[in-house]
């Protein structure tokens, strides 16, 4: 088998992703509670008792919400930046008390091991203390991860290049963001390089994706939809109309969109 993932939920509410090689599980972020955790890895046939780590995007609390019950009740190990782990420790959202041997910190372009998956994370923008995203990789398969980030840049291309799936924000619709309820300080703030990337961001970074680089990207998530700036069927036919017209068909991905309280589809990368 090679890697497996899944989105267990995803946007503000929370967020949680499931990604295994069928010996090494592991979770990215979990921003909801652990009993839906394990009810919607009971539902993929996954069991949260054999979770070996958690790595940490950043200290929101709809990414954070249940790694330190987690940690303490199965004694799962958390992965996060210096930063994010202090603000989980001490911050506004905190974890709670967790045994420190669990607590591992990660470096940006660093990679680690969790058994033979190798996690890179890499720098994102956002307004968090030191938030980050993550690739994984086993026997030539890779998987993406992009969230919470307010613009792409070389960098961020780099680390996601090559990988065959790809889970990637699109957050808001523009129209939708700028006419709607929020208040303005809001809007600013997810239009920022601080903020969240748009529809039409998530369809400009994957076409790059798409058409630079060697292997295909079989598939494409989209993920951590705005609940009040977007809908499903928009992000999907506005990252679609773009790929269509700006990437050849042998070239383009099949594309899902992350719901936002339920298990999405299971990709597998098999060998």
């Amino acid at each position: 088998m090679g890697l497996k993932i899944c989105s267990l939920s995803s946007g503000s509410n929370g967020n949680c992703v499931f990604v295994s090689d069928g010996k090494t599980k592991i979770l990215v972020d979990a921003g909801i509670a652990g009993k839906r955790i394990s009810e919607g890895l009971c539902e993929i046939g996954e069991r949260i008792e054999e979770i070996s780590a958690i790595f940490v995007t950043h200290e929101h609390s709809d990414h954070i919400k249940s790694i330190g019950v987690l940690a303490r009740k199965y004694g799962i190990s958390i992965y996060g930046t210096k930063g994010t782990l202090t603000e989980c420790l001490y911050g506004k959202n905190r974890i709670g008390e967790v045994q420190f041997t669990l607590l591992n910190h990660v470096k940006p372009e660093e990679s680690v091991y969790v058994g033979d998956i190798k996690v890179t994370p890499f720098r994102i923008s956002h307004d968090a203390c030191d938030p980050c995203a993550y690739t994984f990789e086993k026997d030539g398969h890779k998987v993406g991860f992009a969230t919470d980030l307010g613009f792409f840049d070389d960098n961020i291309i780099n680390h996601l290049s090559n990988s065959e799936l790809l889970y990637l924000e699109s957050n808001h619709d523009i129209n939708m963001l700028e006419v709607g309820p929020y208040p303005y300080p809001l809007k600013q703030r997810i239009k920022s390089e601080l903020g969240h990337l748009s529809n039409d961001d998530c369809a400009r970074l994957l076409v790059k994706l798409c058409n630079d680089y060697d292997k295909k990207v079989k598939h494409v998530i989209l993920a951590h939809l705005s609940e009040e700036n977007n809908f499903p069927e928009l992000a999907f036919e506005t990252v679609k109309a773009e790929v269509n017209m700006k990437v050849n068909e042998d070239k383009r991905p099949e594309i899902h969109v992350a719901p936002r309280f339920t298990p999405s589809f299971v990709a597998e990368l098999n060998y």
